[in-house]
């Protein structure tokens, strides 16, 4: 009953999408080109509901980005390239093809049997390397993570967590040096002691983007925390001392830490 239910909401919202391209002019207007910049914002949006366990936002976030997706498929039979049905066709057909442990006779032990299963199958379809499915516009730490996990289940890994942190000292070492150098060769190396840093992330279990977020808005609670601090005392930071702001934010860090 929940199924049909369900089934009976998405046909009335792609219905809607319909009606609002044909009758709207705003939706009207919309190209994939528009519609991108939305989308990715879209995306952002539910990633802050994520990291903050905000359940309603999750939830009202999901229908705005299966709204996009309808709006997409729209587009696309539009121009004759694609049809809801068709998209739906794909991903049902590649979930059930990944997935012989479920729909087939594969035995897996666990997920990394999973995943370098999934990497097989994909290359049997047609994939000419194990990091095509990489997408370009990914943001870079994203990037780095999903390049070093494609890059694993080829069996291309280190051995354990104390390879990885030699390889960040031997990167910072190297930057050090490119330092007396040029510009650009302190930039190369900079990225390789972030790309060697987020590989370390992996070995801890830790999502490198999500700390560095974490990070972010960390920094930003005790500045303007700090901000509030000084105009309570009537004072600007271009007024004031590096020790004195320095002051000001161990107050606020610490502050911050007994709440």
């Amino acid at each position: 009953m929940e199924n049909n239910i369900v089934a009976e909401k998405f046909l009335r919202l792609v219905t809607i999408t319909d009606e609002l391209r044909e009758q709207c002019p705003w939706d009207k207007k919309q190209t994939i080109q528009t519609l991108r910049a939305m989308t990715i914002e879209e995306m952002y949006e539910l990633a802050d509901a994520i990291d903050t366990e905000d359940w309603q936002g999750i939830k009202e976030e999901l229908g705005d980005i299966l709204f996009h997706l309808l709006f997409y498929a729209r587009i696309g039979s539009e121009q004759n390239q694609f049809s809801l049905q068709d998209a739906l066709d794909i991903v049902i057909e590649k979930m059930i093809h990944r997935h012989p442990h479920i729909y087939g006779n594969v035995s897996v032990r666990d997920e990394e049997d999973v995943k370098k299963n999934w990497q097989k199958i994909k290359i049997k379809e047609g994939k000419k390397s194990a990091l095509s499915g990489v997408p370009q516009a990914l943001p870079s730490v994203a990037k780095a993570m999903r390049i070093q996990e494609k890059a694993k289940q080829t069996g291309f890994e280190w051995e354990n967590k104390m390879q990885v942190w030699q390889k960040v000292e031997e990167e910072l070492n190297e930057l050090q040096q490119a330092e007396t150098q040029s510009t650009q060769a302190t930039e190369e190396e900079f990225g390789d002691v972030l790309f060697s840093l987020i590989n370390y992330a992996r070995f801890l279990n830790i999502d490198a983007d999500a700390a560095l977020e974490k990070c972010n808005k960390k920094f930003i609670r005790r500045f303007q925390l700090m901000e509030s601090y000084a105009q309570a005392q009537n004072q600007s930071f271009a007024d004031m001392t590096l020790s004195e702001m320095d002051a000001l934010w161990n107050k606020a860090k610490n502050e911050l830490r007994n709440q």
